[in-house]
């Protein structure tokens, strides 16, 4: 655990470095074996001067970092202007870190609002401050990243906790930021662990990315460019694919997923009321590995269906609100769902579990499991392929056809 801070330049030296040689930081740690899976983030930082060992030859990886040390090690790598380095914080009076957090508030990573009660420095970090300290200083400094976190206050964010619970929608914009950047990435188990402290092998890790991101813009990062997609619209289609829209038929209006989304509508037979939210594309290059980051929520080895070069896996969420208890079963689903692309079916994997996900029964009749039942919502992910090839329009898909057009209709545009 980590070891509470004393002031005094002794101490501050042991945590954060003060740019000692490059000879000094070539010391190797006793507690930082060849094999730890930091190590040469640990010597980086060490090398910039950013952290100090201790006097017993140790490291500490696993030591918690406070929010002083972090709002410290923010303000040394940050390039960001300081607008204000007035402080409101009355904890920090003659406190070590005292400059280097005023300087992260001028550089915009603090809102000294979100402390009514205190900083209180000297307690340990959690990832979802870290999380919202880098994305706010991200954003002070380029438009592009301030747009980014107003594009995903209403996205899906691909951690546990969005489905299981420990996030507000607060969070949802600087999760995504920091994970659609590659700031920061989640546990082997889905969860991204917003309470959980941070520690100094974590942190020399991540402000090697932070140093790296800050000269970027936002729309270089693909998985954010999709976050920023499903919060606007419901999908990142256009972001994951190259797929346009098509326009309404006989007319020039162009048509888009999210004209479609939302919208209770009424299922065939009088079976109910569906409405569908979000469409996810997942490219797939094997059921272990997706080259976007929201593969994982829905692909693991055992997923249910192939991982073919020719097909996209679509994941669609929707809520359906049946009109009795019987009449949606297994086979009856499909056709009754009115529209080419929602006529989805069940699935299932490892990651459905992990995630948390609510998803189409893929075998059993719904009677059966009682998965539907009369005039109670029931919200749930539910999977289609979508073809890769190129032509005339024939690869793509569409959503719905009333009236005197299509409300979504898209593919890959022909070119010769």
């Amino acid at each position: 655990m980590w070891m509470t801070l004393m002031a005094g330049a002794m101490c501050i030296g042991a945590i954060l470095g003060n740019g000692e040689s490059a000879e000094a930081a070539k010391a190797s740690f006793n507690d930082v074996p060849a094999s730890h899976w930091a190590k040469a983030s640990i010597e980086g930082a060490v090398a910039k001067g950013y952290f100090k060992g201790y006097a017993d030859g140790t490291f500490r990886p696993q030591a918690h970092i406070t929010r002083a040390e972090f709002a410290v090690l923010l303000s040394r790598i940050s390039s960001n202007v300081v607008e204000n380095d007035s402080s409101t914080f009355a904890d920090i009076a003659g406190h070590w870190g005292r400059s280097g957090i005023e300087q992260s508030i001028g550089m915009g990573f603090l809102t000294p609002s979100d402390y009514s009660g205190g900083f209180k420095p000297d307690k340990a970090l959690t990832r979802r401050e870290m999380a919202k300290w880098m994305a706010s200083g991200l954003a002070a400094r380029n438009e592009g990243f301030k747009q980014a976190l107003s594009d995903t206050k209403d996205t899906l964010v691909p951690v546990a906790e969005y489905y299981k619970g420990g996030l507000s929608p607060s969070d949802y914009p600087y999760l995504s930021v920091a994970l659609g950047t590659g700031l920061m990435t989640g546990y082997l188990d889905g969860t991204f662990g917003p309470s959980q402290p941070t520690t100094r092998a974590e942190v020399a890790v991540i402000l090697s990315r932070y140093q790296q991101v800050q000269l970027k813009e936002a729309s270089d990062y693909q998985d954010l460019e999709e976050m920023r997609e499903v919060g606007l619209t419901g999908t990142n289609l256009l972001s994951a694919t190259p797929h346009v829209y098509h326009t309404v038929h006989g007319s020039n209006k162009i048509t888009s997923f999210d004209s479609f989304a939302n919208k209770p509508y009424p299922m065939l037979y009088n079976r109910g009321t569906m409405t569908v939210h979000r469409m996810i594309v997942v490219d797939a290059v094997s059921k272990s590995e997706s080259k976007n980051l929201y593969g994982k929520m829905f692909i693991s080895s055992d997923f249910t269906f192939p991982v073919h070069p020719l097909v996209y896996n679509v994941f669609l969420e929707a809520t359906v609100i049946p009109n009795d208890n019987t009449s949606l079963t297994n086979a009856a689903f499909p056709n009754s769902t009115l529209y080419n692309f929602t006529a989805g079916n069940g699935f299932n994997s490892e990651a459905v579990t992990r995630f948390g996900l609510t998803v189409l029964p893929a075998k059993d009749h719904f009677i059966k499991t009682g998965f539907f039942k009369k005039d109670v919502p029931r919200r749930f992910w539910m999977h289609r392929f979508l073809n890769r090839g190129i032509g005339d329009g024939a690869n793509g898909s569409d959503m719905g056809r009333i009236g005197n057009g299509t409300l979504a209709s898209w593919s890959i545009p022909y070119t010769k």
